[in-house]
């Protein structure tokens, strides 16, 4: 089987502790190039993983298939538009932007070029979550609470950086939990918010099949783990999950990229992809007027 060839744009923590152990040295994959705006970080990390490091980001592109970013939401847009338009597939992160306008345009330009795509709404790819979400939908929902709070946001945290700092958990955490209480209690019709998304926000939510959910986030609550999950209440009892995130459950890496590579051998939309994102981050968006 010929493998997909993959080019990794960013060289960061999350791309040395999930991104690049994804696709390196795999039976369906091949880590071909990493680019990163800082060479030496973008060198070192090709020499841990096997690959190589290529001095551009054009030069990334004419090596690859798919391309994988692992950078803030603000250099993600407009990267990852060169590259739907250069006719590379994606694997995106949330939020696409910093902002609804900068989603919107990425979200036009992958859709204009037809590529395929996905976004790692990483709970979205877990077996566990994948079955919550397919018991509830046998279900009449009547309510939902949703919960992200932890520190990681903390000094000497390991996602402390600047973007998530300021922008705080409605752009970070938030997604996470917006799209599963939207794919659980029903499509989200109305939502509105209040707090301080860099210290703890929470928001309520109006369900089309007429449940009501609320929902908290936190980025620096000193808590000993992530309090993160969904419990769901329906007609016929309750269902909760709990985002266990690549630590908790680590086939998560897998299917994602098991994923992304059937979906470019087969030509096939994937349903977690760029205009999911957009719808998540409208939401989103929303929830933030005052």
């Amino acid at each position: 089987m010929t493998k997909l060839r993959i080019g990794l744009v960013g060289a960061g923590a999350w791309a040395q502790s999930f991104h690049a152990p994804m696709f390196a040295n795999q039976e369906e994959t091949d880590l071909v190039a990493v680019w990163a705006r800082r060479s030496q970080s973008a060198e070192e990390l090709a020499q841990k993983f096997g690959t190589t490091s290529v001095s551009s980001f054009e030069e990334l592109l004419d090596q690859c298939e798919a391309v994988v970013l692992a950078v803030p939401p603000d250099i993600q847009a407009p990267y990852a538009s060169l590259a739907a338009k250069a006719g590379k597939a994606l694997l995106l992160e949330k939020p696409l932007g910093l902002d609804l306008d900068q989603a919107q345009r990425l979200a036009d330009d992958i859709n204009e070029a037809g590529v395929i795509n996905l976004v790692t709404l990483t709970n979205r790819f877990s077996p566990t979550v994948r079955e919550f979400v397919s018991r509830s939908r046998q279900r009449k929902p009547l309510g939902a609470i949703g919960t992200f709070i932890n520190g990681s946001c903390l000094p000497g945290g390991f996602f402390a950086a600047p973007w998530r700092k300021e922008a705080g958990a409605l752009l970070d955490l938030g997604p996470h939990v917006v799209d599963l209480l939207d794919a659980t209690a029903g499509p989200i019709v109305d939502i509105k918010g209040q707090g301080d998304p860099t210290k703890f926000f929470t928001f309520q939510a109006r369900h089309e099949s007429g449940a009501q959910s609320i929902g908290s986030l936190s980025l620096v609550a000193p808590v000993r783990r992530d309090v993160a999950g969904v419990h769901l209440f329906t007609d016929e009892g309750e269902l909760s999950v709990a985002f266990s995130g690549i630590d908790g459950d680590p086939e998560i890496l897998r299917i994602i990229r098991d994923d992304l590579v059937n979906a470019v051998k087969n030509n096939l939309p994937h349903v977690i992809d760029v205009n999911r994102a957009l719808h998540v981050q409208r939401l989103l968006e929303q929830a933030a007027k005052p």
